[in-house]
């Protein structure tokens, strides 16, 4: 009852903040063509306070961990996935992540059941894990649970070779207790021209799934056109019925959420052709692809990152926000420059080069770079510039800073571009507190081939879902509402409700987290 406190007071304040009560449930989205991508005309600057600088992702922020396993031995935080209560009949993953600082390069993680019919699970290296890197042991589906009795099961952890180790009570819960729609739930597919849609019966993606195609088909287009290329073979795309990071990921596959209870505000068609584009660019090859050009060219083809949007202007108001972030170390750290604000400037770079050097130009530069031995990308950047256009990565930074500075800008998008920060920052820190498997820098986003061959199912459908989550995801949805509909008031109230409910929560926490011996 304690851990709720705070989250009973964010909810009268957030009825305060907004009228009618009704409009504080989760709310069913409409379909994704009828989705607005434009924001309507925003309240006077004035009545907006202004934030403070973005930080960087919040990535350096501190991630739930669980309690210390002795006094004096450094903290391993562990991970169990299908998310939430885990059931008999799971296939469980592990995740063993390691404190900062320590060195494990020639140690790994060994993981057994103290039972003797079960006895030891398996093993694995530390190393780097997702989009940051994040430095762990990876055991993927390493506990079959199937056949096994409900109730608690002790594993013991080992950090070999005398390193750590600790034990850790597991409880399964009885298999016909899955929630919905995991019972009846199965993999399902569907080919068209461009892709092959793969989804979960018994979700949303299922009930609109012919709307999906449509979409599909369509933003398929759109990135052919832009890239003046064709897919020549079907794109694999997993429709998620939860949200992992900003909504949308891809690597060989494209991965895409879509549910009702969105709480990353993300609009279908968008994300979906920002990773076709994606997808494509790869196809076409290059010997070395800087993350601020990959990034940025997929922001540029579909008009904006969240929402259609006009680039140039809204990276001048960064500038005079004092938020410009230096091409060199945007392009040395993308991913862990503050999120929002990289990917615009990347995608207003690329307007300005195509602009300055035509499509065809800047296609011939962006193909032919190629390592440094520095193996930093902007050295690379730099010695292609001056190879294609006879100027330094500098100089090219100070043309585009000029073009910024004679920008006209509509004094609403002041407003704008600091409360979609502030909001995707939200958004984050949410996902670090209260659901980490869907932290963009080191989401759970297991190898779609595989579980669909296994027909696993409990990975995507099953998240955090505690009265703590449901109120505050149906906040920040809230939030991400009035965001769109240019009441910039509204917004900023709801997302220092949240942040402040996320304050008490973490105060909560750390009070009654209690050391646990070895």
């Amino acid at each position: 009852m304690r851990r709720l406190i705070p989250f009973l007071a964010v909810f009268v304040l957030a009825c305060q903040a907004l009228t009618p009560l009704s409009d504080i449930a989760v709310q069913s989205r409409p379909p994704p063509t009828e989705r607005a991508l434009s924001h309507t005309e925003s309240p006077a600057p004035s009545e907006v306070t202004p934030n403070p600088t973005p930080t960087r992702s919040l990535q350096t922020r501190r991630e739930p961990q669980a309690a210390l396993r002795q006094t004096g031995v450094q903290t391993f935080d562990v991970r169990y996935h299908p998310d939430g209560p885990l059931f008999v009949g799971d296939l469980v993953s592990i995740e063993v992540i390691a404190p900062l600082g320590i060195d494990l390069e020639h140690s790994e993680v060994h993981i057994s059941v103290d039972q003797a019919s079960i006895g030891e699970l398996g093993s694995a290296k530390f190393g780097a894990f997702g989009i940051g890197g994040r430095y762990q042991a990876t055991l993927s589906w390493v506990w079959d649970t199937q056949g096994l009795d409900p109730g608690p099961y002790t594993l013991k952890l080992e950090v070999k070779p005398d390193v750590a180790s600790w034990t850790e009570e597991i409880v399964l819960l009885p298999e016909d207790e899955q929630p919905a729609p995991e019972p009846n739930a199965d993999w399902e597919s569907v080919q068209i021209n461009c892709c092959v849609l793969h989804y979960i019966s018994g979700t949303m993606a299922e009930r609109d799934i012919s709307e999906l195609m449509e979409v599909a088909e369509a933003q398929s287009l759109y990135a052919s056109q832009g890239l003046v290329s064709e897919f020549l073979e079907p794109i694999q795309i997993t429709i998620l019925p939860r949200v992992l990071g900003h909504g949308g990921f891809a690597s060989d596959e494209i991965h895409v959420s879509y549910l009702d209870r969105n709480y990353a505000n993300s609009n279908f068609a968008q994300v979906l052709q920002h990773e076709m584009v994606h997808i494509l660019d790869s196809r076409l090859g290059g010997e070395l692809r800087p993350s601020l050009f990959v990034e940025g060219l997929a922001v540029y083809l579909t008009g904006g990152h969240y929402k259609k949007e006009p680039l140039l202007s809204r990276a001048a108001v960064l500038q005079e926000l004092g938020w410009y972030i230096p091409l060199e170390s945007l392009a040395d750290d993308f991913y862990h420059s503050q999120h929002e604000v990289g990917y615009l400037q990347a995608g207003a770079l690329i307007q300005y080069m195509v602009r300055t050097w035509g499509w065809e130009g800047f296609s011939n530069f962006y193909r032919n770079i190629h390592p440094h031995e520095s193996e930093q990308a902007s050295k690379a950047i730099d010695t292609a510039l001056l190879a294609h256009f006879g100027l330094s990565f500098k100089q090219l930074e100070q043309r585009f800073v000029n073009e910024l500075r004679s920008q006209h800008i509509n004094p609403d998008l002041y407003d704008d571009v600091r409360l979609v920060v502030s909001f995707y920052e939200t958004v984050r820190r949410y996902q670090q507190v209260l659901d980490p498997s869907a932290y963009f820098l080191t989401a759970w986003l297991p190898e779609g081939r595989e579980m669909r061959q296994r027909d696993l199912v409990a990975d995507y459908l099953r998240r955090p879902s505690s009265n703590e989550n449901i109120v505050l995801e149906s906040l920040i949805m809230q939030a991400g509402e009035q965001l769109h509909k240019g009441d910039f008031g509204q917004a900023q109230r709801l997302m220092s409700i949240i942040n402040q409910a996320m304050d008490e929560y973490e105060q909560v926490e750390e009070s009654q987290t209690l050391p646990r011996g070895s």
